[in-house]
């Protein structure tokens, strides 16, 4: 059972990575390894799968971001991103990305463990909502597609009406013998029916 967890550091200064692997070991965390940049992260983190990414940089460019983004998408991880560079606009964009805490004012051992476990929980907690919201999306979709196919079915039953001159029990009626005739699902026989009667006058 694996009790440590286990970090990838992104950092293109070898002397300043050094010192933030040792602070991390210190602190009980197992580094997996070291990427000079984040131009091959996402592929890295899919083979490493490490707990927690951390990145060191003077300030976060647009390529940065967007392999930041890229991985999120594929294998999203809590990432902790420490830069000299702290306005607004920058920290907004790397949020976006998927970073899970920006740092601005430096690292300092005594102070990694708290910024690891709020990154954390700030990515379980942008992970829950996530899920959540895609749950109720897709059942939004589901909805929307009964409703769809629920006005198909009612449309191809009044054309029935129409042309055979029937009442709307007759014309379900012949709907679902057709479905069971032809082994399709009603909404199949609906769409066929509509293609064929709303040609006729």
């Amino acid at each position: 059972m694996k009790n440590r967890l286990t970090v990838l550091v992104i950092d293109e200064d070898k002397e300043r990575a050094a010192l933030l692997e040792q602070a991390l070991r210190d602190q009980g965390y197992e580094v997996l390894g070291r990427l000079h940049s984040t131009d091959l992260m996402a592929d890295k983190v899919e083979v490493l799968k490490p707990d927690i990414i951390i990145i060191d940089l003077d300030s976060p460019d647009r390529d940065v971001l967007e392999n930041m983004a890229l991985m999120n998408q594929s294998c999203p991880r809590p990432v902790i991103m420490f830069a000299e560079q702290g306005d607004q606009a920058t920290i907004e964009k790397a949020i976006r990305s998927g970073v899970s805490a920006y740092v601005v004012d430096g690292l300092e051992q005594h102070r990694i463990k708290a910024i690891l476990d709020v990154a954390i929980a700030r990515f379980r907690e942008f992970q829950a909502i996530r899920s959540e919201l895609n749950h109720v999306h897709g059942e939004l979709n589901q909805a929307r597609t009964e409703l769809a196919d629920r006005n198909l079915t009612e449309k191809a039953k009044i054309l029935i009406m129409k042309h055979n001159n029937c009442t709307e029990d007759k014309a379900h009626q012949a709907m679902r013998k057709m479905a069971m005739d032809q082994q399709k699902p009603l909404i199949e026989i609906a769409k066929s029916i509509i293609s064929v009667l709303e040609l006729l006058p």
